[in-house]
């Protein structure tokens, strides 16, 4: 059997999930768009190609034993570029044999009450949450229908270091001695994914058959509020950090100016309500744990002193 595993983007995820597979002995191929990336692990092969030319990608996966999708568009061209891309990158991994292993988010459960699980229903309340529960929906129909072998793995709001996101807005202007940027209410419980954990998740579907045709939720602590998560950090830092948080009416006024951030008025209710999920499915099949959150803040806070930007 190859142990070739080919994963699509460069972000925080998919450097996870190839730091993970490299600790577990498998030869990594990534590819993105420009063939360049920092803090890849050694060893591993960096590829130029374009994700959306499904020859291209049969090429880059030929004799993989996996293949994990974890390259998207910009956030405001989720509806027109996300379902091509990923559409792309599941017809080569089923013309050359390959598991494909997707990493999702949380998007297509909707606005949900109570604690959310694997099995819960899909109620997608959003144009970005109809497109990914479309886009789930095909990877779980193609596997049902035999073309790929394939599981999703799906996590909260994630940080960590190399997440530009999340840990860009929140913890780096933290660690900067510039304001933190929040979103919502700040003492709500919110299940927050450490993007590590996110990465070795998909590492062990890719490397676990038992895993195949199934979701898969990340290892994820106790839910805690965003004002926990400041006290987290603060403690770290060993000073207060100034804090600003963002309600629906002011994203909707910065995205007259950010299209990005236009695009993060329709998700506000994860911020405005509890937000928890229960992760103990892939914890149990598989022995993962979470990182403990102090150890998680503490490595992304030294990864932000790190981090020219």
């Amino acid at each position: 059997m190859s142990d070739l595993h080919v994963i699509f983007g460069t972000g925080s995820l998919g450097k996870w999930t190839a730091r993970e597979l490299v600790r577990l002995g498998k030869t990594v191929r990534m590819v993105n768009r420009s063939g360049k990336a920092d803090r890849l692990p050694a060893g591993v092969e960096l590829v130029a190609s374009d994700a959306y030319d499904v020859t291209k990608n049969v090429a880059v996966t030929k004799g993989a034993a996996a293949v994990y999708q974890c390259a998207q568009p910009e956030y405001y061209e989720w509806a027109e570029k996300f379902p091509p891309l990923q559409a792309a990158i599941l017809d080569a991994a089923a013309k050359n044999g390959a598991k494909l292993i997707v990493g999702d988010n949380l998007y297509m459960y909707g606005h949900f009450t109570g604690s959310l699980h694997e099995g819960s229903p899909l109620a997608p309340n959003t144009k970005k949450g109809k497109v990914r529960a479309a886009m789930a929906q095909a990877v779980l129909d193609a596997h049902a229908a035999g073309r790929v072998k394939a599981a999703i793995g799906r996590a909260s709001d994630f940080f960590g270091p190399d997440d530009h996101d999340l840990t860009g807005y929140a913890i780096l202007p933290a660690v900067q001695g510039k304001t933190a940027n929040l979103l919502g209410r700040t003492d709500l419980p919110h299940s927050f994914t450490y993007i590590a954990d996110f990465g070795k998740l998909l590492a062990t579907l890719g490397t676990h058959d038992e895993a195949l045709g199934q979701v898969w939720f990340a290892p994820t602590n106790a839910p805690i509020t965003q004002a926990e998560f400041i006290k987290l950090i603060e403690a770290e830092l060993g000073r207060p950090v100034k804090k600003m948080v963002g309600g629906p009416l002011m994203m909707r006024f910065l995205g007259l100016f950010n299209k990005a951030m236009a695009e993060t008025v329709e998700m506000m209710f994860e911020w405005t309500n509890p937000y928890v999920i229960e992760s103990s499915k892939a914890e149990k099949a598989f022995g993962l744990t979470p990182t403990p959150m102090q150890q998680a803040v503490r490595e992304t806070v030294q990864w932000c002193r790190e981090t020219k930007f």
